[in-house]
């Protein structure tokens, strides 16, 4: 039988994946097409692709979710192929079906095998049969609050409720007691149906300090499957992945041998093409139990790239080709090692919220040996509430892991962002963590040391508002006079006539704010980016990105926004807001659980708005009276719009 044909591909997903996956196709000489949404119009992985068609909506719902919408794209770009990406319809049995009937190449596994594995609780069940270790749980049918209560009482608290059809942490609660079921159970179905299409969940007991260990594997069209070494991936919130490194720190080599093994195994029994992940939850002990498999790509796929040499893209495009694997399993590299961390829209500071908004600010750090980045966007972005808040990975390889992490940290240190909250300071502060640096992971490790990665906002000192002061009037453009080029008045120096040169500012900062003058003698100069401070004899340059009417500055080691205020208006605006609840981010409201005239306790959940694919609780912060509702279930609200009037009792 003769080679498929194919020449274009079309990637249905948006983002970082589609902008890597398209790097790899245009190298091997193939057009790429993008599919997009009528939010992601001008988006980075649009604006990269050979050819791009409008999906139109702006919910994934009515775009990248919209099989015979990405059907019909592929046939009018001319695609043989599409490449599904991670998330939306990767793991779709359906979608790949449906892809096929049409007549077109579908880069992943055959469908059967993604009906396999596709369903958590049918691949614990195909996992059972085949004597692999599985958690204690509950993996049926019958999805009624009852039959979850009871299994949750055989299994023993805590529990963990998974959508079976889920990913990324979507779908997914922790419940602690038999109160906190109900309402969990109702979330996280609501969430799985939002985000997959599938409503179903399984139970199984939270393990106590484990380890997430995963292996990558790779199988052809011609019966050959191997392993490329494993990943941890350990580090978590909310049960999405936040770090991830190859090899697992610790792993033996018979460990990693059983464990590898055990992977093809099931891969092989369920006839997988292309590539995939089994992931594994690993004891202090060494004892490995089978948690899920995911029939696609992962997204910490680039550090196996790192320390194996390989390009998997390249691979999956060659697989469909019905090219055979190109290694043996003896000759799979395993060089140095690999750390990669997630960059999300969101604030650590307050729960992790994901944030929207524009990308005022956006730097990479320098590209180089053992450093990259896969991003899917580029500075004034318009980051959405319609889809995950990710916006890209930091890969750093070293010959070793301590070289790896060191070059990580300098990897996050020139990265610039700003305009919306993100969790780049939360990751440096992991990376630099002396746990993280000593290896001792466990899916713990956030909650365990949440004191030093979340710390207080402390008061910032004299010397950083100085330093602010000082960059922030320098940074000021110079408004040049068409009638006297050579005014003084033109000048930021703080020039007055008769009297001492000053300049008086009063600036805000991570919600603090100064009023500092400054005179003609300062220590500090600004040249280009940086501020280029002198105190007893010893220079530093500090970081200074002028972004409008914004100054972003490296102080310890973070950047921070300073911004001139305002404080005549920031109290009236305080005032206008006194009372009311307002919405965090921009998002859908899918629940309303009052209504005007009811009296709710401190911390009652008053309504639930839907923004990232995730679930967040509108809760009263103190007892009172609902005065008012100003949003209504289905309704699209903007970050700050007002929500529910709530008065104290």
């Amino acid at each position: 039988m003769s080679a498929p044909v194919l020449t274009t591909l079309l990637v249905a997903n948006r983002g970082e994946i589609a902008c890597r996956v398209m790097r790899t196709a245009k190298a091997l000489g193939l057009t790429t097409v993008a599919v997009h949404s009528a939010t992601d119009r001008n988006a980075r992985h649009s604006r990269e692709a050979d050819i791009r068609v409008d999906l139109g909506g702006s919910k994934a719902a009515d775009s990248y979710l919209q099989i015979d919408k990405l059907i019909a794209a592929a046939k009018a770009s001319g695609a043989q192929a599409i490449h599904p990406g991670y998330g939306f319809l990767s793991e779709n049995a359906g979608f790949a079906r449906a892809i096929e009937a049409a007549g077109l190449i579908f880069l992943g596994p055959p469908p059967s095998a993604i009906d396999a594995m596709g369903s958590k609780s049918a691949a614990k069940a195909l996992m059972e049969t085949a004597g692999v270790p599985l958690v204690p749980g509950y993996h049926g049918e019958a999805q009624d609050l009852e039959t979850f209560r009871s299994a949750c009482e055989h299994i023993g608290y805590p529990v963990l409720l998974k959508a079976t059809a889920g990913g990324g942490g979507k779908g997914m609660k922790v419940v602690e007691d038999v109160s906190q079921l109900a309402e969990a159970l109702a979330s996280a179905q609501r969430e799985a149906q939002s985000s997959f299409g599938d409503s179903r969940m399984l139970v199984e007991k939270y393990l106590l300090k484990p380890r997430h260990v995963e292996i990558q594997v790779f199988a052809d069209q011609h019966g050959h499957c191997l392993y490329l070494n494993e990943r941890d991936c350990s580090i978590q919130r909310r049960h999405q992945k936040v770090v991830e490194e190859a090899p697992a720190p610790g792993l033996s080599a018979e460990l990693r041998r059983a464990m590898g093994e055990a992977a093809v195994r099931s891969a092989q029994a369920i006839g997988y093409v292309g590539a995939g992940t089994v992931e594994f939850l690993l004891d202090a002990r060494g004892e490995f139990f089978f948690m899920e498999m995911n029939t696609r790509l992962q997204v910490e796929h680039p550090v196996t790239e790192a320390i194996t040499g390989l390009d998997l893209v390249a691979w999956q495009i060659r697989v469909a080709r019905g090219e055979a694997l190109p290694i043996t399993q003896e000759q799979v590299p395993l060089n140095g090692h690999a750390i990669e961390v997630r960059l999300y829209a969101e604030d650590p500071a307050n729960d992790f919220l994901p944030a929207t908004g524009r990308l005022d600010l956006y730097r990479e750090s320098a590209p180089g040996p053992g450093r990259r980045v896969d991003s899917g966007v580029e500075q004034g972005d318009e980051i959405s509430p319609f889809y995950d808040p990710m916006l890209g990975k930091l890969i750093a390889w070293g010959e070793d892991r301590e070289q790896a992490r060191l070059r990580l940290l300098s990897m996050l240190d020139e990265f610039a962002i700003g305009g919306l909250k993100t969790n780049i300071n939360f990751l440096r502060r992991i990376i630099a963590h002396p746990a993280f640096a000593a290896a001792e992971l466990d899916t713990g490790f956030i909650p365990r040391y949440q004191e030093q990665l979340l710390p207080a906002q402390g008061e910032l000192s004299d010397a950083f508002w100085e330093a602010a002061a000082q960059a922030f009037v320098q940074s000021l453009p110079e408004v040049a006079r068409a009638d006297d080029p050579g005014s003084p008045w033109a000048l930021n120096s703080g020039l007055r006539a008769g009297l001492p040169q000053e300049t008086t500012v009063h600036l805000s900062c991570e919600g603090q704010d100064r009023a500092l003058t400054l005179g003609s003698s300062g220590n500090a100069k600004l040249s280009g980016d940086a501020l280029v401070i002198e105190h007893q004899g010893v220079r530093r340059a500090l970081r200074a990105i002028r972004q409008g009417d914004s100054l972003y500055l490296q102080w310890q080691g973070e950047l921070r926004r300073v911004a001139a205020y305002d404080p005549i208006g920031a109290v009236e605006a305080s005032h206008s807001h006194q009372g009311g609840l307002t919405a965090p981010m921009n998002g859908s409201i899918v629940r309303v659980l009052v209504e005007a005239g009811q009296t709710v306790e401190a911390g009652a959940q008053l309504m639930v708005l839907e923004a990232m694919k995730m679930e967040h609780s509108i809760r009263a912060p103190h007892a009172g009276v609902i005065k008012a509702l100003y949003c209504q279930e289905g309704e699209m609200v903007s970050e700050g719009s007002a929500l529910v009037e709530l008065e104290e009792a």
